[in-house]
């Protein structure tokens, strides 16, 4: 086979149309081959010649998309050293842009007997080094050559503001596969995500952004296949550049990178924003006992962190055998390089990164000034697009909610906690509930961060569904064959009195209740909602609170709806458009305080109104004593439209009406007083979670409201300065319109000059009204600000 010397950059196969770069850094390599498989499983090595840098680098003149390869590398095999180099094993490109095939266990895969595991850290030599026995070309996967050519037409990232985010974790294969509109033949697959059934979903449900569970390459874990069960949720990385190839509906030989970029795209058309799940903290080889199918054989120290001293262990902070090493610059550069190719290639709008703590451990503590952060934050691409961070890892100091730098958001895990405790009837819970419900200003405001930097969640892929939560006391985790031992044993839970399915009316009606409840506050709640995939349809999965497993029907969504489950889909949509049609309910900034925020005149009298206000069953201020009551679990809040400090993309005043939020966690129903005129005159019922359609009943200021056992009741009234704006102009055009008017024969006033005309539908520039193209940008469009950050 012909050869040329190629380049160094870029890393990986680099297809031109005429040939195909191959570039792979290793610094301890002493040799490398690379090998290219052919259908029938031959191999031809080729003998990579050029080194520059440490990246070993060949160009094979046609050589093209399709292509299997990987490689071979020859060098020190001292485990006590950190090395592990194996020539008897195929290894993965780690800049693969796809991936063929799966592993299945085999011996071969593992550079030790299984019989003599402490082979894996003082064998003088791989396990079989040299025989047909060790080589695992047969039972591993293979790198396959794409074709980076994709015709992307008008496709542009939808950059919805964060403000305006509502996020939908979502799984490719969980979502589509029981879909009865999707084809048979799509479901499981990104072709089956980016259908139109899947997207009308996406559209009338109202969320902006899907935020996939890991898509990157991952591996099946052996143990979990003999028992018949799988790795479901894809936590086990092995190639950050390749799309999963079990999702693919059309071929795994490249076909998954153009099936993945339609999916993008037909996302993007319909004003959804894509976020990946993205793994960069560990890989799938685990610990010194793992297979070696790529980083392990290509060059062991220069990717994992090692144990000092002990450098045939691997120091694991993520709980799955190793962790990447953070201080390498092979490694920041993998990273780097991976997150830029899936922003400009594959057009994904943002990552949410797992176990982010363990990212920034340059050596053994968290540091927020680590060179990680460093280099995102100075990146152009990568800096501009969504970054939200699950912020722990299993090391010591590893919960660092709060702890990110700007430019991240963080999965509030404290907000989750809260909300299920205020709900499940904890005391001592209702000033921390209030802060949660504001964006959390305790954990963000100190860093000069905003709302947006909490990401608001009550469930989530780890633990129980929104149903199971109200339904399970205890953990139901049978099915994963661990003896009840996996899974989280503190969920939070309350079931209502039964434990799972029962046909008591009173408890199925508090479950829904509490589901209604806990979709409310979400929605109504200051930072960025997430919802997880099939909470607005009652998605249960019979009390698993870890489904990493089960790649089957109890995590699977069930398209089947019941009456009660339409119900919840409805009244999700509704708090979605609620949320979304009033800025006051998602607001750039925290709310001010007594004295230092914003005001607006009251409705009646000559007093001022605060951004927010404290209000207790009478409707008076809560004072100190009524926050340090412990068992208090009600609360009344009032948003002020009126008084908010902020500015619409156009740089006019952002004014919303008013909102009254009346929360009861108690067991019995509660008589509250609605606060006095200055408030707000008349209040109209929006939303009830003891009701599945809103009633629109009217209020009068100081009148009282029974609202349910555990429940919310949402009230509103118009906003006073766009209605003053409003009288405003009806009187200026009453005066042009008196004075266009011809003097009258009789003298007597006329019927026009009498009343006054309607009021001008045109709107007012200094005041921008909720849902206005204004106020908020429509799906889909491009805000005037080219971060779309707020």
């Amino acid at each position: 086979m012909q050869t040329w010397p190629g380049r160094s950059y870029p890393l990986g196969a680099t297809f031109d149309g005429r040939g195909t770069n191959f570039a792979l850094f290793s610094s301890v390599a002493e040799r490398v081959e690379l090998c290219l498989l052919a259908d029938d499983g031959t191999e031809e090595r080729v003998e990579v010649q050029e080194v520059d840098a440490h990246v070993w680098h060949v160009y094979l003149p046609g050589v093209g998309p399709g292509t299997r390869y990987g490689y071979r590398v020859h060098g020190p095999w001292d485990p006590a050293g950190g090395h592990r180099c194996d020539p008897s094993k195929l290894l993965l490109d780690p800049y693969a842009k796809a991936v063929d095939g799966q592993i299945d266990g085999d011996q071969s895969l593992f550079s030790y007997p299984f019989e003599d595991p402490e082979a894996a850290v003082h064998g003088e030599t791989p396990h079989a080094a040299g025989t047909p026995a060790a080589d695992s070309a047969p039972h591993t996967m293979t790198s396959v050559v794409v074709n980076p050519f994709f015709d992307w037409g008008h496709d542009r990232p939808p950059q919805i503001d964060y403000h305006d985010t509502v996020l939908y974790e979502a799984h490719v294969k969980g979502m589509t596969m029981r879909h009865p509109g999707i084809p048979q033949e799509l479901r499981g697959t990104y072709a089956g995500m980016g259908h139109p059934a899947m997207i009308d979903h996406l559209v009338r449900l109202g969320v902006t952004a899907v935020e996939l569970m890991p898509v990157h390459q991952f591996v099946q874990d052996t143990t979990l296949s003999a028992k018949g069960l799988s790795n479901y949720w894809g936590y086990n990385t092995v190639g950050f550049f390749a799309p999963h190839n079990g999702y693919a509906a059309y071929g795994t030989r490249g076909q998954q990178v153009l099936e993945f970029k339609t999916m993008v795209a037909a996302l993007h058309e319909a004003g959804i924003e894509v976020i990946l799940d993205v793994v960069y903290n560990h890989t799938a080889e685990g610990n010194h006992l793992g297979p070696t199918l790529s980083f392990k054989g290509i060059d062991n120290a220069a990717y994992y962190r090692l144990v000092d001293g002990d450098e045939a262990h691997y120091f694991d902070t993520t709980g799955t055998g190793n962790s990447l090493l953070m201080r390498s610059p092979a490694v920041l550069q993998l990273i780097m390089d991976s997150l830029r190719y899936w922003v400009e290639e594959m057009h994904v709008d943002g990552f949410r990164f797992d176990l982010a703590a363990t990212l920034a451990r340059q050596f053994h503590e968290v540091d927020r000034l680590s060179a990680f952060f460093d280099i995102v934050h100075q990146d152009p691409v990568i800096s501009q697009v969504k970054l939200i961070a699950e912020p722990w890892d299993l090391g010591d100091g590893g919960y660092q909610v709060g702890g990110f730098p700007p430019l991240w958001t963080e999965w509030n895990g404290r907000y989750r906690d809260t909300v299920r405790d205020f709900w499940r009837g904890e005391p001592a819970t209702l000033p921390e509930f209030a802060s949660r419900l504001t964006g959390s200003s305790d954990l963000y405001e100190h860093s000069g961060r905003k709302p947006i930097a909490s990401i608001n969640f009550v469930v989530a892929h780890d633990g129980f569904t929104l149903n199971d939560l109200v339904s399970y006391n205890e953990k139901h985790n049978e099915a994963n064959g661990e003896d009840g031992n996996d899974g989280e044993s503190f969920n939070r839970s309350w079931n209502g009195g039964v434990e799972g399915p029962t046909d008591d009316p009173d408890v199925l009606a508090l479950r829904q209740r509490q589901r209604r409840n806990f979709l409310a506050t979400l929605l109504l709640s200051q930072g960025v909602p997430m919802l997880a995939h099939g909470d607005e349809i009652g998605r249960t999965q019979g009390g698993n609170n870890n489904g990493y497993c089960q790649d089957n029907e109890i995590t699977w969504m069930d398209w089947d709806l019941d009456e009660d489950e339409e119900d919840l889909l409805e009244f999700t949509r509704r708090l979605v458009r609620l949320r979304l049609e009033h800025p006051v309910l998602h607001r750039r900034a925290f709310f001010g305080g007594a004295g230092d925020g914003a005001t607006s005149p009251a409705a009646e009298g000559d007093g001022e109104l605060p951004e927010i206000d404290w209000l207790d069953l009478s409707g008076a201020r809560m004072d100190g004593e009524d926050w340090s009551n412990g068992y208090a679990r009600s609360l009344m809040v009032f948003l002020n439209g009126d008084a908010m400090p902020e500015v619409d993309i156009r740089g006019n005043a952002l004014v919303d009406d008013a909102f009254l939020l009346l929360f009861n966690a108690h067991s019995e129903s509660l008589e509250f007083t609605l606060p006095p005129a200055a408030y707000g005159r008349v209040w109209t019922t929006v939303l009830d979670t003891d009701a599945t359609t809103t009633t629109g009943e009217r209020h009068e200021a100081g009148t009282t409201l029974t609202v349910t056992s555990r429940s919310v009741v949402v009230l509103t009234r118009p906003s006073l300065r766009r209605e003053e704006a409003a009288r405003s102009r009806a009187a200026a055009r009453a005066a042009r319109a008196a004075t266009a008017l011809p003097a009258p024969e009789t003298g007597a006033a006329t019927a026009a000059s009498e009343t006054a005309p309607a009021a001008d539908s045109t709107p007012d520039p200094a005041v921008a009204a909720p849902g206005s193209q204004a106020a908020a940008p429509q799906r889909g469009t491009r805000p005037s600000d080219p971060s779309g950050r707020a």
